[in-house]
């Protein structure tokens, strides 16, 4: 799993008042949780740019001060109009207990059924995994070679060492569905 370093500062007032003004000054409010206490600092805002405009799951270490943590982000708040970062959770992550997170999903080869004129339909972006944090992958990858014209990929097919999908079993993850063009052109080739 990869790793973005991250510093903040520890708040010391955590109302309204010091939470607007930490926005002012470019600054994004932020708790950590998990690990007993909570723990409320903030970071710059342009620091996070990596962090959140990315489809990678990363493990974030959170340098607050003297302390280290390893934590990921959990939950993030934006602005309706100007899509600033208002507000992030992050979850404080140990070797010894199983973590839940989102891992994107990514296909690799040739469908047999995109040969034969069909359209590979990605349905599920993410799944839910659940997994102690070596274990966790950066993404989960399906071979789509063998995927003909109507078949799919469903939650029950994947196989991954180490890792619990938490997804509904019947849930499709990918597909190859039959495109309008290629049913036209085999209706025409019934008619003849």
């Amino acid at each position: 799993m990869k790793v973005f370093e991250l510093k903040g500062e520890i708040r010391e007032n955590v109302g309204k008042k010091s939470t607007k003004a930490l926005r002012v000054d470019g600054k994004v409010p932020c708790v950590l949780y998990g690990g007993g206490e909570n723990v409320h600092f903030s970071v710059v805002e342009r620091e996070l740019k990596d962090l959140l405009y990315t489809p990678h799951v990363y493990l974030v270490k959170l340098h607050l001060g003297e302390k280290s943590y390893d934590a990921i982000m959990q939950d993030i708040q934006f602005h309706p109009v100007s899509d600033k970062p208002l507000h992030i959770d992050f979850y404080q992550t140990f070797e010894d207990k199983p973590l839940v997170l989102e891992v994107p999903v990514r296909t690799e080869g040739f469908a047999e059924g995109v040969q034969a004129g069909g359209k590979l339909n990605i349905t599920m972006r993410k799944l839910k995994v659940k997994s102690f944090m070596k274990d966790m992958p950066d993404e989960l990858l399906f071979n789509v070679e063998k995927l003909g014209v109507g078949k799919s990929i469903k939650v029950k097919d994947a196989c991954f060492e180490n890792i619990e999908i938490l997804n509904a079993k019947n849930v499709v993850i990918v597909q190859v569905k039959l495109t309008r063009a290629a049913r036209a052109a085999a209706q025409q080739q019934q008619e003849k």
